[in-house]
């Protein structure tokens, strides 16, 4: 039997006649379909655009119309939009993994040679694919508030989702129009020109992702607020419901911060955790913004007050969160972390922040006299501590975004280039940061609507003394005058003992053994709580310890030479070259010993990737739970030896593990019943019985 496709069966030899030219058309076709999934990716994208428009009007008309049946329509569409980015997006990843240079993105972001794991995250290492990402993210916030918003009222429901749907509108336009992922070479190259090399890291894996989790998850607190305002009422169950939300954003956003400073800590060879960039701020930002809004919403739900600055919130937040976005894409502000830089598309992004945030604060001033506050509490409450957190979160936000973005503005305005660093926020952004850390525990203790300040720090006092106590050892044994070591640990200290002690006084009146097990039985959202201010307080500790107390070396080192830094002993052994997957590396062999013992070998590199053309630093790290060892390699010097940069960073861990027990106890809340998607159990309704 003759073949009548293009492909020839003799790749089967064994195969008789009918049997080869059936595998040569099994082949065919495999070969068709594969080249079709691009255009299928393609279809599914601009499908989905097409519903999300029918979504953002028939649900939001239902709703104004009393109409069930447009109302209801809502859910499935936001499935399949969900569904089909997502479809769009694995086949966008297919195109990576299968190194389909017929793309053009593949070609700009991908090579042959590149490990697995960058294939992959080269996805979301540009702007296109970051952008469909972000679409992938949007969609699935919408479909779960589809899948768990059964507690919803059904016009509340149907006017989020369409609030969801027209988000999600401006920014599928923006991809298809501006940004699409699926361009297609005319002729395909051999070989693609590979991912910027600091990207080619597991860190940067995971980071984008749960920041993107973080900033979209946003947008769900503001399409709750554009209903809320829609319908002209705010109350406790709004609150309820639109706290999730908010915990589950910030949740993502604290470990995609705490990701990226990781990250920017071992792969930048600087040693630092935190550069005060404009992109590490446009991140920052919404995370304050959001923590505010966390607190705020508290109040809502508890008091029924602060409901109009409650929803100034929801709206600011995701207004920083698009800000962040064109931060990060626009390229006008100059930053080290910005790999998706596009002046014109950033504008676009810009546009639809003026948009949905003009619109949204226009609205708010229409409807803001609805939203009158039911609740009255004291001075000394728990709500005015809950207020002062908001302040104080508030305005060091704002001080974070003046000095993030006063250079674009002084350049604008003035035609001046300044540039906005560490000292300035160091000065402007810390004692905000200390008032809160000062109030923490007496806010957290004092009790709802009218509360005792004696009473609470009462409860308190012995972890005053704490604090003091331990701020005075570190200054005794401190080898410098920096006042920044002990009030650091002072803070910590303080932080933690206030969470501790707010457990302790939750257990009631007994023994220790009844307190303890009431303690164990508390709500998971009072072990959130804790164990979120828990991770502040080691935060706080870790940043103040590692700045204060690190030691750095900079030295020329010969092969063979040592050097003492602090108590240890360093020594370089050895210099090779290696060459990597896609890449050529020039490693160290450094010892380092503690007296006659040796701890540990360090092999520091300095790599070059041929193809992006472009060299990267790998620190060698010996992580501890007191200290980092911290060892850089540099280039090869005219009279001989290498640079090599030490670092002793003591804490440093702490500064990761803090912001992971903020995470953790957002799961914790996360977790509980009462703070669960949707609205609380219902009440039952208890049985009549015959009087007697």
């Amino acid at each position: 039997m003759p073949c009548r496709v293009a492909l020839r069966s003799e790749g089967a030899p064994n195969c008789t006649a009918e049997e080869g030219c059936l595998l040569c058309c099994l082949a065919a076709e495999w070969v068709i379909i594969t080249l079709m999934l691009i255009e299928l990716g393609h279809f599914a994208l601009i499908l989905a655009f097409g519903i999300a428009i029918v979504q953002m009007i028939v649900p939001m008309v239902g709703a104004h119309r009393g109409n069930a049946g447009w109302m209801a329509m809502a859910e499935p569409a936001a499935t399949a939009q969900f569904l089909l980015t997502a479809f769009a997006f694995a086949v966008l990843t297919w195109g990576f993994v299968t190194s389909d240079f017929s793309l053009q993105l593949v070609y700009l972001n991908s090579h042959t040679d590149k490990p697995m794991i960058y294939k992959i995250t080269g996805v979301w290492g540009n702007h296109e694919g970051s952008m469909l990402l972000w679409m992938v993210i949007l969609t699935l916030f919408g479909a779960c508030a589809a899948w768990f918003g059964d507690g919803l009222p059904a016009r509340l429901r149907a006017r989020v989702l369409a609030v969801q749907a027209s988000i999600a509108v401006a920014f599928f336009a923006f991809v298809l129009f501006t940004s699409n992922p699926f361009l297609r070479l005319e002729v395909p190259p051999l070989n693609g020109r590979d991912l910027n090399p600091l990207l080619q890291d597991p860190g940067l894996a995971f980071h984008p992702p749960f920041l993107y989790l973080g900033y979209v998850g946003l947008s769900m607190s503001f399409s709750f607020a554009i209903a809320a305002l829609i319908e002209g009422r705010v109350d406790a169950a709004w609150g309820r419901w639109v706290r999730p939300w908010t915990l589950a954003a910030w949740m993502f956003l604290t470990i995609g911060i705490a990701l990226g400073s990781w990250w920017a800590y071992y792969e930048l060879g600087w040693g630092g955790f935190w550069f005060w960039d404009p992109v590490e701020n446009a991140s920052f930002m919404p995370w304050l913004i959001s923590a505010a809004l966390l607190h705020s919403a508290i109040v809502v739900e508890k008091r029924e007050a602060l409901k109009s600055w409650t929803i100034l919130l929801a709206i600011l937040a995701f207004g920083f969160s698009l800000l962040g976005a064109f931060i990060v894409r626009s390229g006008v502000l100059t930053s080290v972390h910005a790999f998706a830089n596009d002046p014109a598309r950033g504008m676009l992004i810009l546009i639809i922040l003026a948009v949905f945030l003009g619109g949204a604060l226009t609205l708010f001033a229409f409807r803001a006299h609805a939203m009158e506050s039911k609740g009255v509490f004291s001075t000394v409450s728990r709500e005015s501590g809950l207020i002062l957190n908001n302040i104080l979160l508030s305005v060091s936000c704002f001080v974070v975004f003046i000095g993030t973005i006063w250079p674009l503005v002084s350049e604008l305005l003035f035609d001046r280039t300044v540039s906005v660093g560490p000292p300035f926020f160091d000065a402007a952004f810390t004692p905000f940061m200390v008032a809160l850390a000062i109030a923490l525990p007496l806010g957290s203790i004092l009790a709802w609507k009218r509360g005792s300040l004696a009473r609470a720090a009462k409860s308190v006092v012995g972890w005053l003394v704490v604090a003091i106590a331990m701020a005075g050892l570190a200054y005794a044994i401190q080898s410098g005058n920096s006042a920044l070591g002990p009030i650091g640990v002072a803070l910590g200290v303080w932080v933690v003992g206030g969470a501790l002690a707010d457990l302790w006084m939750r257990s009631g009146r007994g023994s220790i053994p009844q307190r303890l097990r009431r303690i164990t039985r508390l709500p998971r959202a009072d072990w959130g709580k804790a164990t979120a201010h828990i991770g502040m307080g080691v935060t706080i500790f870790g940043i103040a310890a590692m700045m204060a107390w690190e030691q750095e070396d900079i030295r020329i080192a010969q092969i063979g030479d040592s050097w003492d830094v602090g108590q240890f002993e360093f020594r370089l052994d050895s210099v090779n070259q290696f060459e990597g997957p896609n890449y050529l590396t020039t490693m160290a062999d450094i010892s380092v010993w503690q007296g006659a013992r040796q701890i540990g070998d360090l092999h520091p590199e300095k790599r070059f990737y041929p193809v992006a053309n472009m060299p990267t630093t790998e620190a060698a790290i010996i992580n501890g739970v007191l200290r980092d060892i911290y060892v850089v390699v540099g280039d090869p010097q005219e009279g001989g030896g290498w640079a090599v940069r030490v670092y002793l960073k003591p804490f440093a861990n702490w500064i990761w593990g803090g912001a992971m027990l903020m995470a953790l106890g957002g799961c914790f809340s996360l977790s509980d019943r009462r703070l669960r998607i949707g609205a609380a159990s219902a009440k039952k309704t208890p049985k009549a019985v015959p009087a007697e």
